[in-house]
């Protein structure tokens, strides 16, 4: 089954949610926070599609961060960071057979089309 990772007030997590609902594709939706994904997926999703797409550098949460945070370079810094500050990450996150694909715009569509 498809999982979808966000938050239940995030605008791109809803209209995700509405378009699943409307092709009545079903889906459980995970909220990223509560509880945060364990590490070791957190793990694969890092692999799969690295920090530049799975970091959501534009956003609020990315912004508090400290500079010392912001400057990490490699996997395993990001992979602590992640999963201590998880609303830094792009969402909405499908997963489905371990394969994932972050966001919800025409060209992230495309890709979750394949996923589906």
């Amino acid at each position: 089954m498809l999982k979808l990772y966000g938050l239940k007030n995030c605008d791109s997590c809803k209209k995700a949610a509405k378009w699943l609902d409307a092709k009545n594709i079903k889906y459980e939706f995970l909220d990223i926070r509560n509880p945060t994904p364990e590490t070791k997926l957190l793990n694969e999703w890092l692999e799969q599609v690295g920090d530049k797409t799975l970091i959501n550098r534009r956003s609020t949460s990315w912004r508090n961060l400290s500079d010392v945070q912001k400057s990490i370079e490699t996997h395993d810094q990001f992979l602590t960071l992640i999963a201590e500050n998880p609303t830094i990450i792009k969402r909405p996150v499908f997963l489905k057979n371990r394969q994932i694909t972050v966001g919800f715009n025409q060209k992230d569509l495309k890709n979750l089309e394949k996923l589906l």
